[in-house]
């Protein structure tokens, strides 16, 4: 009866030592990169089919899911290389809310952790026979090549580098004819740019008249077409049409409370609705366009530093453009000074250097888009700082495009300015 029972429960041990023990496990641990040089961020779900393990385990078909942090790697996996029968791990990388990829894992037994590279299996393994022949495959034992061929455009007899294609009317690909300067139209005939009835800008003009505090008649030399787009700045202050001035023609007259007085500077900027060789068809937009506009960032040198800018590609502005800019600038620091200034391209549109108890400072400006270059106009102050208008020319090529820049510094470390708001519109 002893030995009997002693059986039995030797028997018991057995059963649940088998029952207990797990398949020997490898483990893939690896840290798993994007092209970009960026470590990879998401899951890997491994599946199988089901195989019996080295130590006779029964495998059931089933998936696992891995997530994969900051590119780090680290799971174990019952050896396929000696299953029975022979197995894989389909492995489905999958990041950014979907699938990347998919790959095959066939896992060796080893005590040692393995890297990814390890365990992969090659794929897109080429099958079939490779060919011989070096004479090459002639166009005419390419299925539809010919004709495919045939339908395409082909150049014709005038055709030359380095100038406008256009296609002809026998559908072959011609060149544009005419200089160098001309436009090319979309029937394929090319002619001057300039439009017969595109406008043209005059800007910063100083009215001919004496300011003397008495005189209120003051003479430009076109008449502004339209009227509205008269402009008139008296030190850099817009005087308002009807309420300041009137206008005939091309005479102003001042109401006699706004009398310029001496000392007084008037500038005028306005339209003309004339021809000229400098005229282009790319001012005929009839509404303002909005090229940039935001909040910039704060200085935190004593260096001029970009802290906004508007860069303008080639190819959007043309002569007879006016681009205008407008920008503000908190100071909330108390520590020093500070300087502003705006730059379009390489020539400076505003300078302006403050106090330690300057608080804000706004300004706007203008560009006048000319053939070449362009004529700019600007005016700026602040809480405490006094009014100030500037006028300058810029050499800058537009037709490679511009770049607008909204710089600012401080005067001592520690201290802080901020780009609070810019924009630059392009207006009719």
């Amino acid at each position: 009866m002893f030995r009997r029972l002693c059986r039995a429960l030797a028997a018991a041990v057995l059963l649940a030592g088998a029952v207990v023990a797990a398949p020997p496990l490898t483990t893939i641990q690896d840290v798993l990169y994007k092209a970009d040089g960026t470590r990879f961020n998401g899951v890997l779900i491994i599946s199988w089919n089901s195989f019996q393990a080295a130590d006779s385990s029964a495998i059931v078909t089933q998936s696992t899911t891995v997530k994969v942090q900051d590119g780090l790697l680290r799971v174990q996996l019952v050896p396929t290389t000696t299953s029975s029968p022979s197995s894989v791990y389909t492995v489905t990388y999958n990041s950014d809310g979907r699938v990347q990829f998919q790959e095959s894992w066939s896992v060796p037994s080893s005590p040692t952790p393995l890297r990814v590279r390890d365990v992969r299996t090659a794929s897109g393994a080429l099958t079939g026979t490779v060919s011989n022949d070096t004479n090459g495959i002639t166009e005419a034992n390419v299925t539809g090549l010919v004709a495919d061929l045939g339908a395409r455009p082909v150049k014709s007899p005038t055709f030359a580098p380095g100038r406008t294609a256009v296609v002809d009317s026998s559908g072959l690909i011609s060149t544009a004819a005419g200089n160098p300067t001309d436009c090319v139209h979309v029937d394929g005939s090319s002619g001057p740019c300039a439009a017969a009835n595109a406008p043209s800008f005059v800007d910063a003009e100083a009215p001919a008249g004496i300011v003397d505090g008495s005189n209120t008649v003051f003479g430009l030399s076109a008449v502004p077409d339209p009227v509205s787009s008269l402009a008139v700045y008296r030190n850099g202050m817009l005087q308002k049409i009807g309420q300041d001035y009137a206008v005939s023609g091309s005479t102003v007259t001042f109401v006699a409370p706004a009398t310029p007085l001496p000392g007084d500077t008037l500038l005028a900027s306005y339209r003309l609705n004339g021809t000229g060789e400098d005229s282009a068809p790319g001012a005929t937009f009839s509404s303002t366009q909005v090229l940039c506009s935001g909040t910039g960032t704060s200085a935190t040198t004593t260096t001029l530093t970009v802290l906004g800018r508007c860069n303008i590609p080639a190819g959007v502005l043309a002569a007879g453009d006016r681009v205008e800019v407008r920008f503000d600038y908190a100071h909330p620091g108390t520590a020093g000074g500070f300087s502003v200034e705006v730059d379009w391209g390489a020539t400076v549109l505003v300078h302006r250097d403050a106090a330690t108890g300057e608080k804000l400072v706004s300004g706007r400006g203008a560009a006048a888009v000319l053939a070449s270059g362009a004529q700019l106009s600007a005016e700026s102050w602040g809480t405490a700082l006094a009014l100030a208008a500037s006028a300058a020319s810029s050499s800058d090529n537009y037709s490679a495009g511009v770049t607008v820049s909204f710089l600012g510094s401080i005067a001592q470390i520690g201290d802080s300015l901020a780009l609070t708001n810019f924009s630059v519109v392009r207006v009719p």
